[in-house]
């Protein structure tokens, strides 16, 4: 009788449910979720900044997707030589260094988005990894 029972409540998931899925999910949600706090982030600075121009939020999401993608790409072959130069030690400036590199060069692919001094780039790159940060400790 109480295998029956047993079968009855372990028959209720549904088959196809798989974990791994359900990863790739939380992931992707992730990805966009910080996406959309790095855009976030962008528009708040536009507005503290008088260094920094965004049009609207669409194109700060746009700008936030494309340093992304070239922060993970170029970012990344820049950020190779220079971390075995220092030999890792100075990775964190570094990296704030690529991403300010990377910030302006940006810059340059969208009308909507100004940023006229590399200051200002370093200061967003700063503010963009204490967001990341924030964001890993909570996922």
């Amino acid at each position: 009788m109480e295998e029956e029972g047993f079968q009855a409540q372990a028959g209720c998931f549904p088959e196809f449910w798989d974990a791994d899925q359900l990863s790739v999910k939380n992931n992707t949600m992730n990805i966009i979720f910080e996406l959309l706090i790095n855009a976030g982030v962008l528009f708040l600075l536009a507005y503290l900044l008088p260094t920094v121009n965004i049009k609207s939020y669409g194109t700060a999401i746009a700008v936030a997707l494309v340093i992304g993608i070239l922060n993970a790409t170029i970012g990344f072959l820049l950020r190779l030589p220079l971390n075995i130069v220092t030999l890792g030690l100075l990775s964190f400036f570094v990296r704030l260094l690529v991403t300010a590199i990377v910030i302006k060069l940006v810059d340059k692919f969208f009308a909507g988005f100004e940023v006229k001094t590399f200051s200002a780039a370093v200061i967003i790159a700063c503010c963009m990894a204490v967001a990341g940060t924030f964001l890993s400790y909570i996922f």
